[in-house]
């Protein structure tokens, strides 16, 4: 018996909540998505609070708002609210849950860390520094035949030695999707007591996600992306695990209470928070949670998988264009080449035509880049709001260059 499909949604009412779709065709949703109106009013009308009765005063007035904001993440993630941490991007949020295993279990020479392929530099960066500075080995898993990070492949390099996995569920430079739950169940059946790290950035929003189901000690994401919340906007979700044997580092004020004798951390996954935040973006990332939640995040889902294949599906017939995306089951981001344009050129010669889309280089993921031989690379990501018309203006621009 197959499940029935999600409710359609009603891409009209998407479009006249959404300001920015009458000025642009926007399709850098990996990027930064345009939020809803109703996001930019939230954080509007907090600041106008902070003008009119004090920063403190106002998040004081809020606090009942933003306290709901955790609700609205937890039911986003499928985990509990106290399993949240609400940051200032992604990379914020994976380098808190990083640090805390390093301050925790410090990484030295003989450890190994496994990382996925198309991993995203600034989550592998801090993987060479601690391969420089203190001799840990990382080592990347190999991709599959569809080209996921190969679950099999994961499992043999697996052994007492093997301190971190870090992986993502949705590559920035790909379309393809990993199986980050079965990751995260060879890394149990295994008996591994490694730390499993999640950068789910590009996933959230896009798909539905299961902290729960994953299994993961963190996962990391950002609010601008899919989610269509406000820039500066992140968030982690941690483990059970993770909260009863990790300590993060540096605390702060927030994250830990200075006592006579020493120090108490703050409760769950506030304790990976600081005590500075902009209470204004808080507030927008919960809106815009809150509004993906009452569309429906299976019919999302469903939109944006139909957009995207429409969209490789026109810019394969298109002679010259490569089509790259990967998987068994590919996501929302469609990745192109040209053989006769660069794709810096590519990239801007689309942009002057009034479509947005983006451009991915090889210092974005070396090893996925120089794997595969590509120089850069046209980044195109619909969202629900997005209609087959835009995409068709995209792939009648990109036909004219040729």
């Amino acid at each position: 018996m197959t499940n029935p499909p999600p409710p359609a949604l009603d891409i009209e009412r998407l479009r006249a909540d959404t300001p920015g779709c009458a000025s642009v065709t926007h399709l850098n949703n990996a990027g930064s998505a345009l939020p809803p109106a109703i996001v930019t009013q939230t954080q509007i009308d907090h600041l106008r609070l902070e003008e009119s009765i004090g920063g403190y005063e106002a998040h004081a007035h809020a606090q009942g708002r933003v306290d709901a904001v955790y609700d609205s993440v937890a039911a986003l993630a499928g985990c509990r609210a106290d399993q949240v941490a609400l940051v200032e991007s992604a990379t914020a949020a994976w380098s808190r849950g990083f640090a805390a295993i390093h301050n925790t279990r410090p990484l030295s020479a003989g450890d190994r860390v496994l990382a996925s392929s198309s991993e995203y530099a600034s989550n592998v960066l801090p993987l060479l520094q601690l391969a420089r500075s203190r001799g840990v080995t990382v080592e990347f898993i190999p991709d599959d035949t569809e080209g996921c990070t190969d679950v099999d492949a994961f499992a043999a390099m697996l052994g007492p030695d093997v301190a971190l996995v870090a992986v993502n569920q949705c590559p920035s430079q790909n379309g393809l999707v990993n199986d980050v739950a079965a990751i995260g169940a060879a890394l149990r059946t295994s008996g591994s007591d490694a730390w499993y790290l999640v950068d789910a950035c590009q996933s959230f929003g896009q798909l539905p996600v299961s902290a729960s189901a994953i299994g993961a000690d963190f996962l990391s994401a950002t609010g601008r992306k899919f989610i269509r919340g406000p820039r500066g906007t992140g968030f982690l979700v941690a483990s059970d695990r993770a909260l009863t044997e990790l300590e993060p580092f540096p605390l702060d004020l927030h994250s830990a209470t200075w006592q006579p004798a020493g120090f108490d951390l703050a409760p769950g996954a506030t304790r990976f928070e600081s005590w500075e935040k902009s209470y204004a973006a808080m507030l927008g990332l919960g809106a815009a949670i809150d509004y993906a939640l009452d569309c429906g995040l299976e019919s999302i889902a469903a939109r944006i998988q139909h957009l995207a294949a429409y969209a490789r599906a026109s810019l394969a017939a298109i002679p010259g264009v490569t089509v790259l995306d990967r998987g068994t089951h590919p996501g929302g981001i469609v990745t192109i080449t040209h053989s006769a344009i660069a794709a810096p050129d590519l990239a801007a010669r689309i942009k002057a035509g009034g479509v947005n889309v983006s451009l991915s280089t090889p210092d974005y993921s070396r090893i996925d880049f120089d794997a595969h031989g590509i120089a850069g690379l046209v980044r195109v990501s619909p969202h629900a709001y997005n209609t087959t018309e835009e995409i068709d203006r995209l792939a009648a621009i990109v036909e004219s260059l040729t």
